[in-house]
C-alpha cells in the first residue's frame, strides 16, 4: 500500500510504502518526492520497484488512493503484471464522497461555511473561548476526524449537541455586557447561532452525512482489513441516511433533498471507485 505525506500546500513530498500482512502493517520505503514530478510513469515505476522487492508472488494487492495519476499507474502496474490486482484506498474514496456532499450540496456548503465562521470568531477571542467552555462545561465546538471534511461534518454535530449551551450564552448577561456584542460582527454571529433555519440545515447536514463518516472511521482503523465489512457498512450508511429522511412524504423540499442526496452518492460511489475486491 502507497500513501503520502502533504506539506502546507498540498503537495506531496513524501510517499510512503507499507506492507500489510496478517501480522500487522510495515514500512518498506519512504520516498522523498519534493523535487520529482508525480506522474502516473513515476509512480509506476515506484510501485513497480516495490513489487520486485517483495517479490510479485508474495503479493495479493496493490492499493493506492484515488488521484488520477495513481489510478493510471496502478493500471500500468496490472498490466505488466498480471497476477498483481490494484484497487484505490476505500477511506480516500469515501472521503471524496463526503468532500463532494459539502461542494455539490448548496445546504451543506453554506451551514458548513456558517459553523466555519462562528468557530473561527468565537475561538480567536480568549474571552469568548473562556465563555464558551463556562456554558458548555469545559466541552469544545471543534471535532478532529481523520480528514477536514470529516471533521466539518463531526464540528457540525458538536454544534448540534450544544444547540442549547450556545444559544443560551449568545442570549446571556455574560454576553450582552461584553463589547463584542456591540460590534456589527459579534452581532453578525448572534443572529446565525439564534437562527431557526440555520440549526435545522445543521440536521440536514448531520442526517446525510454522518451515516458516512462513521464507515471512514471504520476503513481509517487498522483493526481489521476494509475487505471484510466496506460492501456491507456502505449499504448500511445507505439505509440509513433513507430512515433519517423517513419523513420525506411530509414535504416536497425534504423529498427532493432526500433523492438529490440519494442520487448523488450513488453516482459518486461509481465514479469514485469503491474498492472491488
Amino acid at each position: 500500500m502507497s500513501d503520502g505525506l502533504i506539506d502546507k500546500k498540498k503537495d506531496v513530498v513524501f510517499i510512503t510504502f507499507w506492507l500489510i500482512v496478517l501480522k500487522g502493517q510495515f514500512v518498506l520505503s519512504l520516498v522523498d518526492t519534493s523535487n520529482m514530478s508525480k506522474t502516473a510513469n513515476k509512480v509506476f515505476e515506484m510501485l513497480d520497484v516495490i513489487v520486485k522487492r517483495i517479490g510479485e508472488k508474495n503479493i495479493v494487492q496493490v492499493v493506492t488512493d484515488n488521484a488520477a495519476n495513481y489510478k493510471a499507474a496502478g493500471q500500468l502496474l496490472m498490466e505488466k503484471r498480471k497476477s498483481l490486482f490494484w484497487t484505490s484506498c476505500a477511506t480516500h474514496c469515501i472521503d471524496l464522497i463526503v468532500e463532494d456532499f459539502e461542494k455539490k450540496l448548496e445546504i451543506h456548503q453554506v451551514t458548513i461555511a456558517k459553523g466555519r465562521i462562528i468557530t473561527s470568531y468565537i475561538y480567536s477571542i480568549i474571552i469568548l473561548i473562556s465563555m464558551l467552555r463556562h456554558f458548555t462545561k469545559g466541552r469544545d465546538l471543534i471535532r478532529i476526524a481523520a480528514t477536514r471534511f470529516a471533521t466539518a461534518y463531526l464540528t457540525l454535530r458538536c454544534f448540534n449537541y450544544h444547540k442549547i449551551q450556545l444559544m443560551t450564552m449568545f442570549i446571556s448577561k455574560q454576553w450582552s455586557s461584553c463589547r463584542f456584542a456591540r460590534i456589527e460582527e459579534g452581532k453578525r454571529i448572534q443572529n446565525c447561532v439564534l437562527d431557526n433555519r440555520f440549526w435545522h440545515d445543521v440536521t440536514i447536514c448531520i442526517k446525510t452525512a454522518y451515516p458516512l463518516i462513521k464507515v471512514l472511521r471504520l476503513v481509517d482503523s487498522d483493526k481489521k482489513p476494509a475487505i471484510s465489512f466496506i460492501y456491507k457498512a456502505m449499504d448500511e450508511a445507505k439505509e440509513k441516511i433513507q430512515v433519517n429522511f423517513g419523513s420525506v412524504k411530509k414535504g416536497i423540499y425534504l423529498a427532493n433533498f432526500y433523492f438529490k442526496c440519494c442520487h448523488l452518492l450513488i453516482r459518486m460511489s461509481s465514479n469514485r471507485d469503491i474498492p472491488r475486491f
